[in-house]
C-alpha cells in the first residue's frame, strides 16, 4: 500500500492525465473541422495514449491496495488560431505534466515508497518522448511556415500514425 499522501497525489495525477486526453480531444475535434484529418488522427491518438496514462495510475494503486478517487474534469480550450499555436501548447501542456511526475517522484523517494519511483521512471522517460515529439513537430511547422504545400504534406504523414495499446508496448511496464 502507499501512503495517503501518495495516494492522494497519484490520484492527482490520475485526473491531470484525464485532462491532458480531453485537451487532445478536443484539438482533434478542432483540426477534423478545419478539414486537417492528419492533424486531428495525431492528437486523437495523444487522447487514447493519456487515458492510458491515466489507467495505467490507476491500476497501480489498485494493486497496491490504494482508492482511486476520479474527479470533474476542467475545461480544456476548443480552438487553436493555427497549428503551430496547438502543438506550442501542446509542448507547454507537456512541460506541466513533466513538472508533475518529477513531484511525484520526489514524494516516493521522501517517502523511500521504492515501488512507487521504480514505477514512475517510466512516465518519466515518457515525457522526455513527449516534450521531444512536440518540439520536432514545431520545429517542422515553423520551417514549413505558411507553404500550403509543406502542410498538406505534414498532415498526410500524420494521418499514417497509429494508435498502439499500452499494454501492448509495456505490459506490466
Amino acid at each position: 500500500m502507499v501512503s495517503k499522501n501518495l495516494e492522494k497525489a497519484i490520484n492527482e495525477q490520475v485526473n491531470a492525465e484525464f485532462w491532458s486526453a480531453y485537451l487532445y480531444l478536443s484539438m482533434s475535434a478542432h483540426f477534423a473541422n478545419e478539414g486537417l484529418m492528419g492533424f486531428a488522427n495525431w492528437f486523437r491518438v495523444q487522447f487514447q495514449e493519456e487515458q492510458d496514462h491515466a489507467l495505467k495510475f490507476m491500476d497501480y494503486l489498485i494493486a497496491k491496495g490504494n482508492q482511486v478517487e476520479l474527479k470533474p474534469i476542467g475545461k480544456v480550450d476548443t480552438s487553436w488560431e493555427s497549428i503551430l499555436k496547438a502543438f506550442e501548447d501542446t509542448l507547454a501542456h507537456e512541460k506541466v505534466v513533466t513538472g508533475l511526475i518529477n513531484n511525484l517522484v520526489s514524494l516516493a523517494r521522501n517517502e523511500n515508497d521504492y515501488a512507487t519511483e521504480n514505477m514512475l521512471q517510466w512516465f518519466v522517460n515518457e515525457q522526455v518522448e513527449e516534450e521531444e515529439t512536440a518540439q520536432g513537430m514545431i520545429d517542422s511547422l515553423k520551417l514549413i511556415g505558411t507553404n500550403g504545400f509543406g502542410i498538406y504534406t505534414m498532415d498526410k504523414e500524420l494521418a499514417q500514425r497509429s494508435y498502439t495499446p499500452l499494454n501492448a508496448t509495456a505490459a506490466g511496464a
